[in-house]
């Protein structure tokens, strides 16, 4: 029993092993669910695994005062398949990330410049909650809705890392308040009065 239960741990683990080393991103063909399908070893150069996007400062002339810089498999092909990505974020004063979720991936936070007060809600409605200096980290889990903010008086920058080439991204506020969901559902989903989410779609730019 032993020995058929050890042959069967060995055909488990070595079914989930990679069949190639990686799986360069070919950015021409369409993305699936998956990911990218791999580009050609032929075609497969060093420089499909080094990015330099994260050395330069973001604009942060935005109504969030923020700039989030990705480092994801569309612009690192190097990254696609390998469970990872990376991204910078650049926060002005009182700049702000706003509640977001990434369905796909994990996230760590290092804070590398600044104060960032940084937090998430589980699904509990539980609130973590901590200001983050110069060297710490903080993790969100997978699909929880988080948020970053430059505490005033700070220009901060961050580096965060996710467990995923593609983590994905739906930022709430965008979600509620930039597209063309009818205002009396928005005030029926959220208890906030019409003229409150008409401003607000003014704002971001939403309609309806």
């Amino acid at each position: 029993m032993f020995k058929f239960l050890f042959l069967l741990a060995i055909l488990i683990l070595s079914s989930d092993a990679a069949v190639q080393d990686f799986c360069v991103a070919d950015l021409k063909a369409p993305e699936s669910p998956s990911g990218y399908s791999c580009k050609s070893v032929t075609n497969v150069t060093v420089d499909d695994f080094v990015f330099s996007g994260l050395s330069a400062a973001g604009n942060t002339a935005s109504i969030i005062k923020a700039a989030v810089t990705p480092a994801f498999a569309a612009q690192f092909p190097g990254l696609n398949g390998l469970g990872l990505s990376a991204a910078r974020l650049d926060l002005a004063p009182s700049g702000v990330i706003p509640f977001h979720t990434h369905p796909a991936a994990s996230e760590i936070l290092l804070v590398v410049q600044g104060s960032i007060t940084a937090g998430f809600v589980s699904s509990a409605n539980s609130v973590y909650l901590k200001t983050l200096k110069k060297g710490d980290l903080m993790v969100f889990p997978q699909g929880l809705l988080h948020f970053q903010v430059s505490d005033a008086g700070y220009t901060s920058v961050g580096y965060v890392f996710f467990s995923s080439s593609n983590p994905g991204l739906q930022i709430t506020d965008f979600a509620l308040f930039a597209n063309d969901l009818p205002t009396k559902l928005v005030a029926a989903t959220t208890f906030l009065d019409e003229a409150t989410i008409k401003k607000l779609k003014g704002v971001l730019g939403g309609t309806n």
